[in-house]
């Protein structure tokens, strides 16, 4: 009985370290290219760092840009980061489903 009970409850306690998640709000420069030489979109984040599984959402971005146009913006993200391990979780099946992403052929 006791040891049902101990059971229950360190499996409670796992349970809730692995939900667990942290959000913080912080600055955030937005850089966005659509130009021939480039087209990209790159966020960089102030004072936090991003690791497997954690979530970024970004506040106030533009729709969109017109094509030749470079624009850097500065503006705020949520950060959402998971407990550690949530963050094993998600680097184990990452590295095995890897291969999936790219595509190799060689064509004559």
């Amino acid at each position: 009985m006791l040891a049902t009970v101990i059971f229950a409850a360190a499996s409670v306690v796992l349970g809730v370290w692995f939900a667990w998640r942290r959000t913080t709000r912080v600055p955030c420069e937005l850089d966005l290219e659509a130009t021939q030489e480039h087209f990209h979109a790159h966020a960089r984040l102030e004072g936090v760092q991003v690791n497997e599984g954690d979530e970024v959402l970004v506040h106030d971005a533009p729709d969109h840009i017109d094509i030749g146009e470079r624009r850097l913006v500065r503006t705020e993200a949520t950060v959402t980061q998971v407990s550690l391990p949530r963050r094993l979780l998600v680097r184990v099946l990452g590295t095995t489903g890897i291969t999936e992403l790219y595509d190799v052929g060689f064509e004559g």
